[in-house]
């Protein structure tokens, strides 16, 4: 890193043709740079400059070396343009993780205008429910649900999403009417994550009554959208966030089982390795997700 600075002293020097004028242009003192200058010779054991009353004027071998200087000074320049240029203005890949259910119109809604208006940005999306190591996937944020647990990633709650018991009408017509949190016991339930196990349920109902009830999944699945269409299948019951079947509740593909019982909402949070220094493509990212997921929700 010495090595660098003199080198960037020296093409200074030679740029404004002064140690004085390159004292001034660098914040240094002129005995400063001419240190600089001497231990950079001494390291190379070439003379690069002739020294007069005058003037400054270069050896064979400081011309030479002023040339490779020169471009080590463009490549630095440029590199930190770059580097103002990812922190001002959203440009660059944008790496985001996301659970299956959002691979539809939520993560569209968001991004398709944030792309269209900065053509510099480029979006690599990764769809998975199981949660991912965001360091290791070289991931810019995630959208995750449910509570967060990892102290080291940084959790921002953007808000939380209702959600809703719900069955095909054929199910239903199968199993006759459910007026009762007890009468879910016996239906067969699909769920999200993890195989054939005992899970617990909570409702609150009319007046505040609450409800918990230990239900035995039929079908267990790894992404909600694959939970979803056995559900539609007339497999069963799921619980579904409601933004993301408000089109199937709408048409009466599905139906929302003892809507005066509701489960508990399900918190949305936006999740990055790291709070400080963050480049322009994430913040802008960040603050897409948080428009659109919230007026969803």
């Amino acid at each position: 890193m010495e090595q660098l600075k003199r080198m960037a002293v020296f093409a200074t020097v030679v740029d404004k043709g002064s140690m004085v004028a390159a004292a001034e242009a660098l914040g240094m003192t002129a005995s400063a740079v001419s240190q600089q200058i001497r231990k950079l010779e001494q390291e190379t054991q070439v003379s690069l400059l002739h020294r007069t009353t005058r003037k400054l004027t270069l050896t064979e071998a400081g011309a030479v070396f002023y040339r490779s200087c020169a471009q080590v000074l463009e490549l630095a320049q440029q590199a930190e343009q770059r580097l103002a240029e990812l922190r001002d203005a959203p440009v660059g890949e944008l790496r985001i993780a996301a659970p299956v259910g959002f691979s539809g119109k939520p993560l569209t809604d968001a991004l398709a205008p944030l792309l269209d208006a900065h053509p510099g940005l480029s979006l690599q999306l990764f769809f998975h429910d199981e949660q991912i190591d965001l360091i290791e996937r070289r991931i810019d944020l995630a959208i995750r649900v449910g509570r967060q647990e990892d102290s080291s990633l940084v959790a921002r709650h953007l808000g939380d999403w209702p959600t809703a018991l719900c069955c095909a009408p054929a199910y239903l017509a199968r199993t006759g009417p459910i007026q009762r949190p007890e009468q879910l016991l016996a239906l067969d339930w699909i769920t999200l994550n993890g195989e054939r196990q005992l899970r617990q349920l909570s409702l609150q109902g009319p007046g505040g009554e609450q409800q918990r009830l230990r239900i035995e999944s039929r079908v267990s699945c790894n992404n909600i959208l694959s939970v979803r269409s056995f559900t539609l299948a007339g497999m069963g019951v799921s619980l579904q966030p409601v933004p993301e079947i408000r089109e199937e509740l709408a048409s009466g593909r599905l139906l929302a089982l003892l809507p005066e019982w509701r489960p508990a909402d399900i918190g949305i949070y936006i999740v990055t390795p790291r709070r400080d220094a963050q480049p322009a493509k994430v913040r802008y990212a960040i603050e897409a997700l948080r428009h659109t997921l919230l007026r969803r929700g």
